[in-house]
């Protein structure tokens, strides 16, 4: 099983709940189950993500939008998620999550990145393509163009749709 990037967008209080639950219950059942609609599974595609737009020479102001949408912005402890029955297993960086404040601050900026003309500064050739960022093309079945449009339109959707409920987002690699 690969170590992916997972975001799960819920309310802070349901957090929370989820924090008091492992505290109190006597096995650390956590009750953390976020409905599969508000969760997202954006396998490698941050560093991608960022490494086109680097490369079509996205401003700075956008590129950390996009840093924060998959990196967060505040350390968050998720170690009592590490409990049966529904254990995320963090691997990598720590967990981190982004206020609903910083949720709506971010969906809006990724509502102004042209994915499109990103994507169109990639070169057509898909070995070139994949050379760009240290693969060959076989690392992505679809294609590197399809693969980042795919991926995100997938962020942009889940960001903005946490941004009109008012949730915050958490993000960890499992």
């Amino acid at each position: 099983m690969a170590v992916t990037q997972q975001l799960a967008r819920v309310p802070a209080e349901y957090l929370a709940a989820c924090r008091k639950s492992a505290d109190e219950s006597p096995d650390g059942d956590h009750h953390w189950d976020p409905p599969s609609s508000d969760c997202l599974d954006l396998d490698w595609a941050p560093a991608l993500l960022a490494g086109a737009c680097r490369l079509a020479q996205l401003d700075d102001v956008h590129l950390d939008a996009l840093r924060w949408a998959s990196e967060g912005d505040t350390e968050v402890d998720l170690g009592f998620l590490n409990a049966y029955p529904h254990a995320i297993g963090p691997f990598g960086p720590p967990p981190t999550l982004l206020s609903p404040e910083a949720v709506a601050r971010v969906s809006a900026l990724l509502g102004e990145i042209d994915i499109q003309a990103i994507v169109a500064t990639l070169p057509a050739d898909r070995h070139h393509a994949g050379s760009l960022f240290g693969r060959g093309p076989e690392f992505i079945p679809d294609g590197l163009a399809e693969y980042l449009l795919r991926h995100f339109d997938a962020l942009r959707k889940f960001y903005g749709e946490a941004a009109r409920r008012g949730l915050l987002i958490v993000l960890w690699w499992d």
